[in-house]
């Protein structure tokens, strides 16, 4: 199969985690563009993080209680890699309204 460029969409509203991007099988997830804009007004601080399935539950964090402010984008702008069994995940430290956009190229392992 080709290369294939792909977008996930995924709205929050509150303080829970998150699931971004989830790596399928025998697949490697490249993430070229992310975005994550607050929605509700409020200055907010939140974590992204890989949750590495395969490794016994670990949790890499990429951002760990970064700070949003109200009605503002945060854009990350380095390639993050996804291998099978890896799941970028978001999580905001208290109820938080917000849109997370993810833009990533998909490629057979």
């Amino acid at each position: 199969m080709a290369d294939v460029l792909n977008v996930a969409f995924v709205a929050t509203s509150d303080a829970t985690e998150t699931a971004v991007l989830t790596c399928a099988t025998d697949k490697i997830q490249t993430i070229i563009g992310l975005t994550i804009c607050e929605r509700g007004g409020a200055d907010e601080l939140f974590n992204l993080y890989i949750g590495d399935n395969g490794a016994g539950g670990t949790d890499y964090y990429i951002y760990d209680s970064q700070s949003l402010p109200a009605s503002s984008t945060f854009e990350h702008t380095g390639k993050i890699i996804l291998r099978e069994a890896d799941i970028l995940y978001i999580k905001f430290d208290s109820s938080a309204v917000a849109h997370v956009v993810c833009s990533y190229l998909e490629q057979d392992e």
